[in-house]
């Protein structure tokens, strides 16, 4: 699967800016080269490369360059476990839809439908007023808004699949459920829900630094691309700059995650696969 990646330029190109997020992410936890907290007016406003700071300072002295990877840090966490969530929220109730009774698969089914037209920034808002701005509360926000469109589209595969003679066979061999959506119904929908987890990362991404911006986020001392764009619009006249390096972290980010996703699909297809 590697190598079937490695052959796609997008997906090279997304490998290489998801391994610069998670590099950068993990180095920051242990060391930046400035603390990305710490304030000093003696060095505000300095442009790139000067004075040891590689992407400049802002109006009170921080570093950009290490609240970038501070940010990296918050943004890899966010991303990863709004995937998690979302992926069991999302396959919790596309296997309830398809394998429990007639009554409940329905009740599941409208519950999905009502919840796709719940939007997931009003979903992290509310929760926000309610538990508090937390990146635990972003998280749930993101995972179940997006888990809710993991649902609608695994259960159409799961559908596709159970209507399967391999399916029917097991069945009829005395096979249980739960070796049936071991053995064959989730390797199956595997390729489709990888797109769709990267497409949540992706998503989680813009959700994240949306809601930090909006003031909805993680806490203001902690630093994120959001706070970084909230932090600099009143500036971004005189000082463009300063709102460039989050804008471009987080279009980058997320176009690398979409991009991964695509070659993972194709990498992971056994259809593609075998055309190869």
């Amino acid at each position: 699967m590697i190598r079937a990646v490695l052959r796609r330029p997008t997906g090279v190109f997304g490998l290489a800016v998801v391994a610069l997020l998670v590099v950068g992410g993990v180095v920051s936890w242990w060391w930046t080269p400035f603390d990305p907290r710490a304030t000093d007016p003696g060095r505000a406003w300095l442009l790139p490369l000067q004075r040891g700071h590689l992407l400049g300072t802002d109006r009170i002295g921080h570093d950009q360059f290490s609240q970038l990877m501070a940010g990296a840090g918050s943004t890899l966490v966010t991303a990863v476990a709004s995937a998690a969530v979302a992926a069991v929220v999302g396959l919790a109730l596309a296997l309830v839809a398809v394998l429990a009774p007639r009554p409940v698969g329905a009740s599941a089914v409208g519950l999905i439908d009502v919840l796709v037209a719940f939007p997931t920034l009003l979903l992290a808002m509310v929760l926000a007023a309610v538990y508090g701005s937390s990146t635990a509360t972003v998280v749930a926000a993101i995972g179940i808004g997006f888990g809710v469109g993991v649902a609608r589209v695994a259960r159409a595969e799961l559908t596709s699949v159970l209507g399967s003679d391999f399916v029917l066979a097991a069945r009829a061999s005395g096979a249980r459920t739960g070796r049936i959506v071991r053995r064959h119904l989730l390797p199956n929908v595997a390729p489709t829900l990888i797109v769709q987890l990267s497409l949540v990362m992706a998503l989680a991404v813009l959700a994240e630094a949306a809601l930090t911006y909006l003031g909805y986020g993680a806490s203001p001392s902690s630093p994120s691309w959001g706070g970084m764009l909230h932090e600099q619009q009143s500036y971004i006249a005189a000082r463009p700059l300063l709102v460039i390096w989050p804008g471009l972290a987080v279009a980058g980010t997320v176009l690398g995650f979409n991009l991964l996703g695509d070659a993972l699909r194709d990498a992971s297809d056994p259809r593609l696969v075998a055309a190869r």
